[in-house]
């Protein structure tokens, strides 16, 4: 059975989807979650599950980055995931790093790729005067928020709708999609996979 590591760096809700769907659909077993943050919420919810967790402060390193990957590396390398997931993680990672997990290492971002990489997605939407946003289940790549799409999943935008309630209706759809990309990539499945509009 594949072995699933992942990094967060807050509460970890997409987390705790993508280790309650390998714990209760036996398609993984989640071996690690790793944050760059040791108070980070998500890191109890883990444990709680029964998922090993470490942490590693990247404040601790300044901007070394290197020196914080190299760090994060020994628990992950030590679980020896087949696939590494970014659920929340909030560190742009070296392309070094990238490259010791290519292929293997998908990350979630609340957008509907290639619109919005970066920060403050549902903002932008906003601005532009988007009908519709989302989130796209991605390949990692040296270059962010660009790797091949595995998925995507397309909310309406409201009339009145704010970055805040966009963001909730979004979470909601992460929550769905993520799990059922990983469940399709442990399996060999790389089409990428559309959730039916949802509100």
């Amino acid at each position: 059975m594949k072995r699933v590591a992942i990094l967060i760096s807050g509460g970890g809700s997409n987390m705790l989807r993508l280790v309650e769907a390998m714990q209760d659909g036996g398609f993984a077993t989640p071996v690690l979650v790793g944050s760059n943050d040791p108070a980070a919420a998500g890191l109890a919810r883990a444990a709680a599950l029964g998922v090993p967790i470490a942490a590693v402060d990247h404040r601790a390193f300044g901007r070394d980055r290197a020196g914080f990957e190299e760090q994060l590396l020994r628990p992950l390398l030590e679980a020896e995931p087949d696939v590494l997931c970014l659920a929340g993680f909030m560190r742009v990672l070296t392309p070094a790093f990238v490259r010791r997990f290519e292929g293997r290492m998908l990350n979630i971002h609340p957008s509907l790729l290639p619109k919005y990489p970066g920060l403050h997605t549902h903002q932008r939407a906003l601005d532009a005067g988007d009908t519709q946003a989302g989130c796209t289940v991605h390949e990692v790549t040296a270059e962010l928020d660009a790797g091949p799409m595995l998925g995507q999943a397309v909310v309406p935008v409201l009339p009145g709708d704010t970055a805040e309630t966009l963001a909730a209706r979004v979470l909601v759809q992460e929550h769905r999609l993520y799990p059922q990309v990983l469940r399709r990539f442990v399996a060999g499945e790389r089409a990428p996979l559309m959730l039916a509009q949802a509100g």
